[in-house]
């Protein structure tokens, strides 16, 4: 499976990168391929690292200004001209996306995905990653949302909130059908 993985470009604390790094592990040993950002930086990097340390292949999209931060190395980088364009390549190529921490970049990716799926433009299989309780907040405004009426289809439908990379890979190949 071809797995999208939205996530930060910064350096970040321990309890979010080792997290990450098991849950690229897995992926690569699942046989699975990252498709990313292309950044060869902060938890874009933990998770290329693992996966490719694990076996499995990279994917990597990235944009214009940011071309000098790609990673050498990987199987495939395309490089786009803005990020909207990205973020259409990166889902193009993937069968799922999984949305771990990160900030605003990654945010605006998460809802991006969220509203295509809500208008059935993509039916592919969406998971936040909760790392630390990090999508907690995010949870409960979605819950919201949900119980008001903002939302024409059950929170359920949408997005499946994992508490680990376990979960999440669980989840993804439980849906895509993959036998473990």
């Amino acid at each position: 499976m071809n797995i999208c993985v939205f996530c930060s470009a910064a350096d970040l604390d321990d309890r979010y990168v080792t997290p990450a790094r098991q849950f690229a592990e897995l992926m690569g040993k699942g046989g699975h391929a990252l498709v990313w950002g292309g950044s060869d930086a902060g938890l874009m990097k933990v998770m290329a690292d693992g996966v490719q340390e694990a076996g499995g292949k990279l994917i990597g999209v990235s944009v214009e200004f940011l071309a000098h931060k790609a990673r050498k190395g990987a199987d495939e980088m395309v490089v786009t001209k803005d990020l909207a364009e990205r973020k259409a390549q990166m889902l193009a190529r993937a069968d799922a996306i999984v949305i771990m921490v990160g900030g605003m970049g990654t945010l605006d990716e998460a809802t991006e995905i969220l509203e295509l799926r809500k208008h059935g433009l993509h039916t592919k299989p969406v998971v936040l990653l909760n790392t630390a309780g990090f999508y907690d907040g995010l949870k409960e405004q979605f819950q919201r949302m949900e119980s008001e009426g903002f939302l024409p289809l059950p929170l359920t439908d949408l997005v499946f909130f994992a508490a680990d990379g376990v979960d999440a890979l669980a989840y993804l190949e439980e849906e895509a059908g993959v036998q473990a």
